[in-house]
């Protein structure tokens, strides 16, 4: 059996030439000598840096995929064939390892899902804190005028747009803004007050 990369009686191309081809030409007889000669050899290779067997054919497959896609970015006077084949080889070894190596996530993981995390219970004293702070501001809210209270209900706890309250009301926009500013000045004073 006679090497392809070597020159013989039927053709005097060399592997380089073979792969110049398939980039250039997309030459297909030529890929398939590529192929016949490389698959082989590429698969001993990845044998004996741990693949199975039918883990090595895989990758074959994928390397040679590769070459022909990217048979065009070839430059032999950057390397030989063989060495930019078997660094392409070397190179999807490397990706296989690097997920086997990563693990698997698991979406069912109660660590990747805070809803079902049940919450530590709130402690007594922050619990008090807040039904005073809920308390305080009820009063402050009760203190404002009424129209300000309402328009603080409509654009904070009914979580409408400024403009759909100006309409609604028919006031003009400034003037919901005017009356929102005054109420939230109001608000903090009361609460700062009470604190």
């Amino acid at each position: 059996m006679q090497d392809i990369g070597s020159p013989d009686a039927g053709s005097d191309q060399t592997l380089e030439d073979r792969l110049l081809a398939v980039g250039r030409d997309r030459d297909r007889a030529a890929f398939a000598a590529l192929f016949g000669h490389f698959a082989p050899r590429l698969k001993a290779y990845l044998r004996r840096q741990g693949c199975d067997a039918a883990g090595a054919e895989e990758l074959v497959q994928e390397v040679m995929l590769l070459v022909w896609r990217r048979a065009e970015t070839y430059d032999p006077a950057q390397a030989s064939a063989s060495t930019w084949v078997f660094t392409i080889a070397r190179n999807k070894r490397i990706d296989v390892l690097r997920r086997e190596q990563r693990p698997e996530i698991d979406p069912d993981d109660p660590a990747l899902v805070p809803a079902l995390v049940p919450d530590r219970p709130e402690s007594a004293d922050r619990r008090l804190e807040t039904q005073e702070s809920a308390g305080r501001l009820r009063a402050a809210l009760k203190d404002l005028p009424p129209e300000q209270a309402e328009l603080l209900r409509l654009a904070y706890f009914e979580d409408k747009p400024h403009s759909v309250i100006s309409i609604e009301r028919g006031i003009p926009l400034g003037t919901v803004k005017s009356r929102l500013r005054l109420a939230m000045e109001r608000l903090r004073k009361a609460l700062r007050d009470t604190a």
